[in-house]
């Protein structure tokens, strides 16, 4: 017998329908422990099922909350349901996902889809079967509700249907969704090219199997009246050109053709899939050869694409010009991420991975929704990385007209797209830049706030060439306008302008020197006129700014200028705001910089960064043991402060030994360096190698404690954990000296493992190039290692010999190099044999020193002539044959060999 709701039953849960729909928050309160009540009894989702499916003389609204509600239980407690309540609601989903209601058919597809991905797609086998059967009904609303069932379990379940655990439905489903592509409704069409859409990019074998079919049909579709088929229409090809590109070959031209008509599709939706076309086509080898003889009609396309639409303008309070005194709302901030502190040597030739350029996006964070002009803009600056040069004939005589547009919005277009080629075109580019220059920086002060933001940005996109300039030409200007523009009336701009500068400091360093009282009073004034958002870039500019300039920054006039301000912000902030992240990383820089002159303000600096550690690993320790009471704190306070103690450490060096003898440093240090999180650990041996050169007296008496929590973190996997534990070893070498001893084996054998990765050349004369070195820092602990306990390290010297030597070629002369290059004459003195079949890289590597110091160079003269004798002037004629060129005439000029 079918169950039946009780009439007094049916009537509580339509009341509590009704109420769950009543914006007072204490009826939701009531509401909500009514749920809960109602959740204890299991037939009370037999009632919800049946409002849903049968009560069709109730308003849809609360049939489909009924519904919704119902979902979220399957949700929470599918598994606990009976099997009477289960079967029947399956039932009843299956029964009615023709209902009359768009909105209820809906509400029925999500609920199957839930009770599907809840593991069920194996325990209710008729599914599938079933809704693919109703396919065929000739009732539209049956079909067209299975259809938006099947699409939402293709979305949410594609790897299981194509998988033996289900006998591969796919092979049945893929050919039944393509007879779908040529159904007289678009709503069906669409629903069948968006199934067979989720199987493309996991190159399911089913789709395989009918490709060409399905690249046919889709073809046939091509033009069809639907926006919305259209728009799957495009988004199956880009799929299609990243996987299957083989089979759209044959048909490239057609398909260029139809997505340069669909690119300018009247619906901004089909013309943003289309634009994704050209994004993922430059990515293609094949780009160049294909693209190149459409350059002509697709350029313009693009550059059309870019113009702000009137929505975006509406959306960007494009014609509000002033609004620096409205407060920023919550949700304007998008969360920061803190890069942990990494060692690199000061003067490796490379520049780190992850170079600074993520913040380079365009201007519009408020629309940072994807649309047309963002696609555009992306498209445009890949392929002027692929073409280069050739682009600009396409481009140089649509600029001009743009450029100079009467029209701001237009005016504004030009701008962003010679700021999207600058990567690409550089080159190409330079005979006008010291045109176009000074016409950006006069848009700077145009009147609309849309195009000052937009000019600050593609200026930054050329700082590198305005810096290669005389300073006077265009540097000067340039900063002059862009402070100007920090202090504008509109918020965006006041962004756009604050991001341009850090680029320009950057490109600039040193440059920026004679106007740091100029800059340093524009900064702090903008203190005092930025809104929350605005402030946190402000805290990057002036970090970046101490970055730049260095020790130029520690003059008491600038000190005078700059710190009143950042210490009364430090002081406003509570411990548990984030705003504190970027504030620590700012004054991590500025200390670094600084270095005495930041003595007046580290006391109370070290002591919040030493309690900011702490309470974070009290909380940890509270939520690790009673996790239902407790939050997991959030580690991005301990790695920050970590983070700006090393600052403080590198920047006042010895002075910081007053500061760690009165605080617990050392043993929050210690706990902190065995923290389950990578980013924690990272940050922990960065401050202990900068403690041990700081003030190493307090790091001795751990000495026993740290050294094998280091030996387990020379673990190449987390290869920035690694980096700073190695570098960490390194210095405490150098302070240890032959105490460093009974260590010695707990990390030797890693470190030359970690040096013997496979990255490094197999002869001296493939190195022509740049070498992609492994990071120089392990050799030199290795060498330090070897400069201090040489009898210990010697005898490995044949295991690590090479891809020491050719790490270490790239580094500039300095310190660590220096006492790297010691130990590994020591040890050849140990150990000569050890370097015998290598000769040639160690003589690689003395040569890459341009001025060692005498009694270094001394310890090279010895080893070389000592080996030359050893094997006699014949042999070392053959053998010094086969050293490149310049390599002879270096160590016949330094060391007469």
């Amino acid at each position: 017998m079918d169950w039946q709701p009780d009439e007094q039953g049916l009537q509580q849960v339509l009341q509590l329908l009704k109420d769950s729909q009543s914006p007072n928050t204490a009826t939701q309160r009531i509401v909500q422990d009514k749920l809960k009540q109602l959740n204890q009894f299991p037939d009370f989702n037999n009632y919800l099922i049946f409002v849903l499916t049968r009560l069709k003389s109730e308003d849809e609204p609360t049939r489909s909350l009924s519904g919704l509600i119902l979902k979220n239980n399957v949700k929470a407690h599918y598994q606990s349901f009976p099997p009477p309540v289960a079967d029947f609601i399956k039932q009843e989903c299956l029964n009615n996902i023709g209902d009359a209601s768009s909105l209820i058919r809906a509400t029925i597809g999500i609920l199957i889809t839930t009770i599907a991905s809840k593991g069920e797609l194996q325990m209710w086998p008729e599914l599938l079967p079933q809704l693919c059967n109703l396919l065929n009904s000739e009732d539209y609303n049956t079909c067209e509700g299975a259809f938006g069932a099947l699409q939402k379990i293709c979305e949410d379940s594609s790897e299981l249907l194509d998988s033996d655990a289900l006998n591969r439905p796919l092979n049945i489903m893929i050919p039944k969704f393509l007879q779908f592509f040529k159904h007289c409704s678009p709503k069906i069409r669409s629903h069948a090219i968006a199934c067979v859409n989720q199987f493309i990019m996991d190159r399911a074998q089913a789709l395989m199997d009918n490709i060409d079919t399905f690249i046919e049909h889709l073809f046939a579709l091509a033009v069809d009246d639907d926006p919305e088929v259209r728009k799957n229409v495009c988004r199956a090809l880009v799929m299609l050109l990243e996987v299957r590109i083989d089979r759209l070959i044959p048909h490239m031209h057609s398909i260029i053709q139809y997505m340069l008509q669909r690119t300018q599709d009247h619906d901004e939706n089909v013309a943003l899939e289309a634009c994704e076309f050209w994004l993922t086509l430059a990515e293609q080898p094949i780009c160049k050869e294909v693209l190149a003889s459409h350059l002509v009609q697709l350029i313009p396309i693009l550059v059309n694409g870019m113009k702000y639409s009137e929505i975006d303008i509406i959306l960007l309070k494009g014609d509000v010009e002033e609004d620096e005194a409205v407060p920023d709302s919550e949700q304007d901030i998008k969360p920061r991420f803190h890069k942990s502190r990494t060692v690199t040597l000061p003067h490796e030739a490379e520049r780190p991975d992850g170079s600074e350029d993520a913040e380079d996006d365009d201007d519009d964070d408020a629309l940072s929704d994807w649309n047309l002009r963002k696609c555009s803009e992306a498209a445009l600056d890949v392929l002027a990385n692929v073409f280069r040069e050739e682009l600009l004939p396409h481009l140089l005589p649509l600029l001009k007209g743009l450029l100079f547009h009467p029209e701001w919005v237009v005016k504004e277009s030009g701008i962003l797209v010679l700021g999207a080629i600058a990567e690409g075109c550089m080159q190409g580019m330079v005979p006008y830049l010291p045109e176009l220059i000074p016409h950006l920086i006069q848009c700077l002060s145009d009147k609309k706030a849309l195009v000052r933001s937009i000019a600050c940005w593609t200026l930054s996109r050329y700082a590198h060439w305005v810096v290669s300039q005389p300073p006077d030409m265009h540097l000067k200007p340039l900063m002059t306008e862009l402070l100007k523009r920090i202090l504008d009336g509109n918020k965006r701009v006041q962004e756009a302008a604050c991001s341009a500068f850090a680029t320009l400091e950057e490109e600039a360093c040193t440059e920026l020197v004679p106007y740091l009282s100029y800059i340093l009073d524009t900064l702090v004034f903008a203190f005092g006129k930025y809104q929350h958002k605005n402030l946190l870039i402000l805290y990057d500019a002036i970090g970046t700014l101490a970055d730049s300039v260095g020790h130029h920054l520690n003059q008491p006039e600038y000190i005078q200028k700059l710190m009143p301000p950042l210490i009364q912000k430090w002081n406003e902030l509570k411990d548990e705001d984030k705003d504190l992240f970027p504030l620590l990383e700012c004054l991590s820089s500025v200390a670094t910089a600084l270095q005495s002159g930041f003595l007046p303000y580290c006391e109370p600096v070290y002591q919040r960064c030493v309690t900011l550690v702490q309470k974070t690993l009290a909380q940890a320790m509270m939520y690790t043991q009673h996790p239902e009471q407790y939050e997991a704190p959030d580690k991005d306070f301990m790695i920050v402060a970590l983070d700006l103690l090393s600052g403080l450490a590198e920047g006042l060096g010895g002075h910081v030994e007053q500061l760690v003898a009165r605080s617990n440093i050392m043993t929050l240090l210690f706990q902190c360096m065995q923290d389950s999180m990578p980013e924690v650990r990272q940050s922990s041996f960065a401050l202990l190698g900068d403690l041990t050169k700081a003030c190493f007296i307090h790091v001795k008496p751990c000495i026993a404690e740290f050294m094998p929590i280091l030996g387990t973190n020379l673990n190449p996997e987390f290869i920035s954990v690694c980096n700073n534990a190695t570098w960490a070893i390194g210095e405490i070498c150098m302070q240890m000296g032959a105490e460093m001893q009974p260590y010695v084996q707990m990390v030797l054998n890693n470190l030359v493992e970690i040096i013997n990765r496979p990255n490094t050349p197999k002869t001296l004369l493939e190195n022509t190039g740049r070498l992609t070195s492994p990071s120089a820092i392990p050799a030199i602990t290795i060498g330090r290692l070897g400069y201090v306990c040489p009898q210990e390290v010697a005898p490995m010297l044949q295991q690590f010999i090479r891809p020491w030597c050719t790490s270490l070629r790239n580094i500039r002369d300095n310190e660590e190099k220096d006492s790297a290059f010691r130990g590994i004459c020591m040890m050849i003195g140990v150990n000569p044999g050890g370097v015998v079949q290598d000769f040639i890289f160690f003589c690689d590597a003395v040569a890459s020193w341009v001025s060692p110091k005498d009694d270094l160079r001394d310890m090279f003269y010895k080893i070389l002539h000592g080996f030359k004798d050893q094997v006699g002037e014949e042999n070392w004629q053959q053998f010094s044959e086969q050293f490149p060129p310049l390599l002879k005439e270096r160590l016949a000029a330094f060391y007469g060999v």
